[in-house]
């Protein structure tokens, strides 16, 4: 009991912990003394429980949200067009503006078929959504996530079966649209109903479909002139992944 107290005391506080033949806790490292609470400039990354525009062109779509039932989100990859999406649907459902949270997302693989996948419509529709549960991950503790979920609030809707549907009272997010056709996205535009909002998110420039396909770019130019809709557009200065998806961008 002895050696287990001391254990627990040494995780604790690690200057507790010794270097002796009857001490079996080490320090991993000794010099620096790394904290992951300490506020560490020479990190790249941090977790932030607000969320903050890294850019002007982020804090554009943030304000862009705030002000239009509908914003179009489209540019260069890396610029957390998805993320600032899902971030402002659980900002809005947190403070009651909405009801309920809408993902859709076109069901495209990207070069490559995998096949049937067996499960249900949400296991079957989970690879592709993947990246939008990654972004309420972040927001969201996991626990939360999946009583949201089962509760409904949270809802995943496949593109196939949004025709008919008014969606009132709810937070839509139209992720990865450069994958969707024309006739699909005027049909997912028209499907916004009472106290709703909407955000499409897309890079016209990695399009998994057959070339003239993709009907985001004719859907962003017909609409950005109207008055209560948003477009605005990302470029590789707005990337924050790494440095280098910048550079890959020009070159590729």
């Amino acid at each position: 009991m002895t050696k287990r107290s001391a254990r627990r005391a040494a995780r604790r506080n690690p200057e507790f912990a010794q270097y002796g033949d009857d001490n079996n806790v080490r320090r991993l490292f000794d010099e620096p003394k790394w904290s992951p609470v300490a506020d560490d400039s020479n990190r790249d990354q941090k977790y932030r429980k607000n969320l903050r525009a890294q850019n002007e062109t982020q804090q554009m779509v943030m304000d862009a949200i705030d002000e239009a039932p509908l914003v179009l989100a489209v540019g260069a990859a890396g610029t957390g067009k998805t993320y600032l999406a899902i971030a402002k649907a659980v900002e809005a459902l947190e403070a009651g503006n909405v009801r309920r949270i809408i993902l859709s997302r076109p069901a495209v693989e990207a070069g490559e078929s995998l096949g049937f996948l067996p499960g249900d419509m949400e296991q079957k529709l989970s690879p592709y959504l993947r990246p939008l549960y990654d972004a309420l991950c972040d927001r969201l503790s996991s626990k939360r996530l999946k009583a949201l979920m089962a509760e409904g609030v949270i809802e995943i809707a496949p593109i196939a079966y949004m025709r008919g549907r008014t969606l009132n009272n709810a937070y839509v997010v139209i992720d990865e649209a450069q994958n969707c056709t024309y006739g699909q996205l005027k049909m997912l535009l028209t499907r916004l109903g009472w106290n709703s909002s909407m955000v499409v998110t897309g890079d016209p420039a990695q399009s998994d479909l057959l070339p003239g396909m993709s009907g985001l770019n004719d859907v962003v130019e017909k609409l950005e002139n109207l008055e209560n809709v948003r477009a605005v557009r990302f470029s590789r200065e707005d990337v924050v992944r790494h440095p280098l998806v910048a550079e890959m961008i020009d070159a590729l």
